[in-house]
């Protein structure tokens, strides 16, 4: 499925209502794809689901299930059986089997699960047996959780020992989150499918893990194979407000069906003892590629590349492109790994420059003499699966056009092809790729800065623009060639701006000293690239018009918007806006992650107070002159509502985006003056008789 009405103006209604695919897992044949689609109606105010197969050969596709509630259909590897997760009656979750290739069968539920469970894997054990894992929330008994059958609480008080009491947008429970395992047995001789009950993989042991890590661990925390279960927890030693920690640990299961999981058992790496993330069994299950950062302080390191070559001797961990000093030769930052499907090679996305790009190296750190080779370098790759031939097909997105999935040959990359695009290349929204630039310039001191344009798509030669200058939050983030339904540069460039997004020191895909020169520095490098950013953009842009210009950020980027408005770039726009800032970096102690200040700011608040109020933006409130909008939320617990009530959610749900669009738009536009060319334009067109 893609979009098929044609837009005639890319408006935040367009935006939020445009259907929003997942990326698509192909079948083992490589002639089919799962995914599914959600779209949000502003006319029903409601939204629907579907789960959709889509013909690899023809870019096709037909709908599997519609049914409110479904998600996550997975192959089941038994020819081309599919299974879902569907929400049940009473807080259960229903498991689904249905034939892709026989539609008209009735899918049917196999098994109920008491409780709400997510990210379900599947891997052959046997020819009659499959295993099964999932996850959800644990009670402290180690039961799976039912949100509406759990006795409820008499009082609405909590009592804490130990942090975190809070974390982003909840409240830390009892109830920890958990690894559930089972097998799905096909009786010989006949059809009919059983599921056994699940067990808790991390139950019924004395020390208690937690995984997927919250608050946004998922399937990516966890893998399994025929010879078990790894994954990733936080040390229950270590005080999670101020480490970042975390663990690679395997359980070995041989039958999925050991009533007690043996004990986790810790896969030790050296000097490297920050987050661990996306381990990945190989094809055969016996090594495990995963990647760690170094610091247990500093939630942004760099992510090293590992490799276990062998699951049975957790002590032999090997590091690609280890270097003496510790840093690593690869200069970017690996997130999501693959496997080829000989065993033989790794695929890794990773930052660098703007884009999403998605590389290739040997499996073994032995072999791994070269750099990571880039085959994919436009876009932002999001997923990519081995088909049967050895190519990869890619789930991506642009600027343009927010669903793209293609082929493309890893050992020829130029041998690529669209099978699916849900934008048609911009077309269906309006846009064109032909909106979009770049540009280099010269930062602060010795080094380049990396900036993205995104014109209108009614954009004349000859005619000036006001200027949109977005700035990404993080710190340690990156504007990319990438599709957002929160903050698209095309909303702006679609009002009548020029947007000009830059990434200045802190951002992340340009290498770690760039990256690094923020900390104890955010008012300093960043703010000065802006600044040279700016003047860049007077000198060499004509086709902006910087006297009726406006700033606007979020986070860090919010931060940054209020430090801006105490300093002499502030005087350069006509307004500003703030999205969830930081108003006060002393504050930052009422956030819950205080690892983050800790890094950021070169220590806690008695040891190094001078840097907090050194980067203070309250401490220039005297300074401040330009119309402000600040908008803030009481669901980011990491930036309380104080920082947006003193100077003067995520914002998730459509009808919430929708009034936040607006009211950003409406207040820019009437800054700038684009409300008054919209009124002229409306009123010359309509006095215009025939």
């Amino acid at each position: 499925m893609s979009v098929s009405a044609i837009y005639q103006q890319f408006t935040p209604e367009v935006l939020l209502s445009a259907p929003r695919r997942s990326a698509a897992v192909p079948n083992g044949d490589g002639r089919l794809a799962l995914y599914t689609v959600s779209t949000y109606s502003f006319q029903s105010h409601s939204k629907t689901s579907e789960i959709r197969l889509l013909d690899i050969k023809n870019g096709q596709s037909q709908l599997l299930c519609s049914e409110p509630g479904a998600s996550e259909p997975t192959w089941l590897g038994e020819k081309n059986l599919v299974l879902w997760l569907k929400s049940g009656e009473k807080g259960t979750t229903e498991l689904v089997l249905a034939d892709a290739e026989n539609l008209d069968k009735k899918p049917e539920t196999v098994q109920t699960f008491n409780g709400s469970v997510s990210n379900l894997k599947v891997t052959r054990i046997n020819t009659d047996n499959i295993a099964l894992a999932l996850t959800g929330l644990a009670t402290p008994s180690g039961l799976l959780y039912n949100s509406e059958t759990a006795e409820k609480p008499r009082s609405t008080g909590r009592v804490y020992s130990k942090l975190f009491v809070r974390q982003w947008d909840a409240y830390v429970t009892e109830n920890r989150s958990s690894i559930w395992y089972t097998t799905l047995t096909k009786s010989p001789g006949v059809s009919s499918i059983t599921v056994a009950p699940l067990k808790n993989a991390l139950g019924g042991h004395k020390v208690s893990l937690e995984s997927p890590v919250p608050p946004f661990g998922g399937s990516g925390d966890f893998d399994i194979s025929k010879n078990g279960i790894v994954f990733v927890a936080k040390d229950p030693r270590l005080d999670p407000a101020n480490h970042t920690k975390t663990d690679l640990y395997y359980i070995p299961l041989r039958t999925f069906t050991e009533p007690q999981a043996p004990l986790p058992m810790i896969v030790k790496t050296g000097a490297l003892k920050g987050y661990s993330s996306s381990p990945v069994f190989s094809p055969d299950g016996s090594s495990v590629a995963f990647a760690r950062m170094r610091s247990d302080q500093y939630e942004s390191d760099k992510p090293r590349l590992l490799l276990l070559p062998d699951i049975t001797d957790l002590s032999n961990v090997q590091e690609f492109y280890e270097t003496n000093d510790g840093e690593g030769k690869w200069d970017l930052r690996p997130e999501s790994i693959i496997w080829s499907k000989d065993g033989t090679e790794l695929y890794v996305t990773a930052e660098e420059n703007g884009r999403g790009k998605l590389f290739k190296l040997p499996s073994s750190p032995h072999y791994a003499t070269e750099l990571p080779t880039a085959i994919i370098n436009d876009g932002t790759v999001t997923d990519a699966r081995v088909l049967p031939d050895s190519n990869l097909f890619v789930s991506s997105n642009s600027l343009v056009d927010n669903s793209i999935y293609s082929i493309v040959n890893p050992s020829k990359p130029s041998d690529f092809t669209t099978i699916s695009s849900n934008g048609k290349g911009g077309k269906t929204f309006g846009l064109s790729q032909h909106q979009v630039e770049e540009f280099w310039y010269k930062g602060a001191e010795d080094y380049n800065v990396h900036a993205w344009v995104m014109k209108p798509s009614f954009f004349k030669k000859g005619e000036k623009y006001p200027l949109a200058y977005l700035i990404h939050g993080g710190p340690q983030g990156a504007w990319n060639e990438g599709w957002s339904t929160r903050w698209n540069p095309a909303i702006f460039a679609e009002q009548g701006y020029v947007v000009v997004t830059p990434n200045p020191t802190g951002s992340t895909g340009y290498g770690m000293d760039f990256q690094n020169g923020i900390k104890n520095n955010w008012g300093g490098r960043p703010y000065l690239d802006l600044v040279k950013g700016f003047e860049y953009i007077e000198s060499n842009l004509e086709y902006v018009d910087t006297t009726r210009a406006v700033a606007l950020g979020a986070s860090y980027g919010g931060y940054m918007v209020n430090w801006i408005q105490g300093h002499p770039l502030g005087r350069k726009f006509k307004a500003l806006v703030t999205h969830d800032g930081v108003f006060s970096t002393l504050n930052q102690y009422s956030s819950e992650e205080l690892f983050f200040p800790h890094h950021d700011f070169g220590g806690t608040l008695w040891e190094n107070r001078e840097n907090y109020e050194k980067w203070d933006p309250a401490a220039h409130l005297k300074d401040w002159a330009t119309p402000h909008l600040i908008i803030h939320n009481e669901l980011d617990y990491r930036l309380p509502i104080a920082e947006g009530l003193a100077p003067f959610n995520w914002v998730l749900k459509p009808e919430n985006s929708l009034v936040w669009h607006r009211e950003v738009l409406d207040w820019i536009n009437r800054y700038s003056g684009i409300s008054k060319e919209q009124n002229d334009l409306a009123s010359g067109v309509s006095a215009v008789t025939i």
